[in-house]
């Protein structure tokens, strides 16, 4: 039987609460809107907390609202732009498991529905709450005999569904907890890629701090091939935090520290330097998962730069103050994305398009004759037809973009990192 996945919407599905935005938007010209902001916004914390009842919380935020249906079209409108990002990314997922997903939320199908059916969600699998409407179009109230209205309301509906395999609940709040508390669901992840409570975090089976996490511990189809969260970014000194929002907003694991600690050194896969900051050519050696590193200023005379391209580091840095300050860090964040090592210091400069619906190999090499047909032996080995690939070279090394669209599997992978002479191997998606 096929595992079934319910999925909630509110800072889950997308980055926001729709209610608190909806205020934002009927609540624009009101002479007491913050006070009220801040009201839903209370109000909505303590439900998801668990420490108000769904019921008392949702009647309380509906009648603070003083919304409408012209209201709800811009709030459409806004919440189209605002889904996740890695919900965004893993599009195609939905596609393929139509039948699998379902939206669970204690919102409102009035905004749910036009926002996830660009997903490939079907209408059908959409379960929420309802507005009740005057004849003017504007909100009075709600459908109260609906189980999602209720306290518990999300363990009342399962109740009522003839789902048959392994049900897998997401989301960030009491609610989605309860699906777990209750035996209905077999695993719980408590979703906090936009916002962490605490309380639900510690009673989950599983923390998801992106869409990809969750696929990837499922051993589910995935966009990209290894979570960005699990990627250690260790920013060192004077950084501003412009490039340390970039970062964290792209969902690598941040860690901002006034010097390179020792207990670091083994698991960062990135690493973002200030100006005058420097790393011995020991620690370099023993940072075997570093795949790029910044440097805000010259890099050349605090970093051993032969050792980085050595180890298949690739470095990006300034020899002129920079006015852009996510410059480097989002140099940085493309190479982990997409294989581009454009303007890095120490590395050949190689910048491809993604394919749609491809497969991205990288394969970097000591620069001696005879790699890239090895590479294309293993690959016509195992029938991979490839899409497109290209080569570039230093003194020092060869680095290989492949993009193919046919999938791989863990022999193909292995055959490739035994090649003799490789530096550093990884799927990119």
């Amino acid at each position: 039987m096929k595992p079934y996945f319910i999925i909630d919407f509110d800072s889950t599905f997308t980055q926001v609460e729709a209610l608190d935005e909806l205020a934002r938007i009927s609540l624009k010209n009101h002479p007491n809107r913050e006070k009220i902001y801040q009201q839903i916004e209370d109000l909505t914390n303590l439900s998801m907390e668990g420490k108000l009842s769904f019921t008392e919380s949702l009647a309380a935020r509906v009648k603070l609202l003083n919304a409408n249906k012209d209201h709800l079209e811009l709030l459409v409108k806004h919440l189209k732009k605002k889904v996740s990002s890695s919900f965004q990314r893993n599009k195609e997922f939905f596609k393929k498991h139509a039948d699998q997903v379902l939206i669970v939320s204690g919102g409102f199908k009035e905004f749910i529905t036009p926002v996830v059916k660009q997903y490939h969600i079907k209408k059908a699998n959409i379960y929420a709450n309802t507005f009740v409407f005057d004849e003017d179009g504007n909100i009075v109230g709600y459908d109260t005999e609906n189980p999602l209205s209720q306290e518990n309301g999300k363990v009342k509906l399962l109740k009522q569904m003839p789902l048959q395999g392994d049900i897998y609940g997401i989301g960030d709040g009491h609610s989605d907890f309860q699906l777990k508390e209750s035996g209905m669901i077999k695993k719980f992840f408590a979703y906090t890629e936009n916002i962490e409570r605490k309380a639900v975090a510690a009673k989950a089976d599983h923390v998801a701090p992106s869409f990809d996490e969750f696929l990837y511990v499922s051993n589910l189809p995935q966009t990209i091939s290894y979570p960005k969260n699990r990627i250690l970014c260790l920013l060192v000194g004077d950084v501003p935090q412009e490039s340390i929002d970039y970062l964290k907003k792209d969902g690598f694991s941040i860690r901002h520290k006034d010097s390179f600690e020792e207990k670091y050194v083994k698991d960062v896969g990135m690493l973002l330097l200030g100006d005058g900051e420097t790393i011995s050519d020991e620690t370099l050696r023993k940072a075997v998962k570093l795949k790029t590193l910044g440097y805000l200023g010259h890099a050349a005379e605090k970093i051993n730069l032969h050792i980085c391209t050595e180890m298949g580091m690739v470095v990006f840095d300034s020899a002129k103050p920079l006015s852009n300050k996510t410059l480097i860090a989002k140099r940085m964040a493309d190479f982990i994305n997409t294989g581009t090592t454009f303007r890095s210091t120490n590395f050949p400069n190689l910048q491809l398009p993604k394919i749609a619906g491809s497969f991205r190999l990288i394969h970097i090499h000591k620069n001696v004759p005879g790699i890239m047909s090895k590479i294309t032996k293993v690959l016509a080995k195992h029938e991979i037809n490839i899409l497109g690939q290209f080569l570039m070279t230093n003194a020092q090394i060869g680095y290989v973009i492949t993009d193919t669209d046919t999938s791989y599997d863990k022999a193909l992978l292995k055959e490739l990192r035994k090649i003799e002479n490789t530096i550093k191997f990884r799927v990119l998606y």
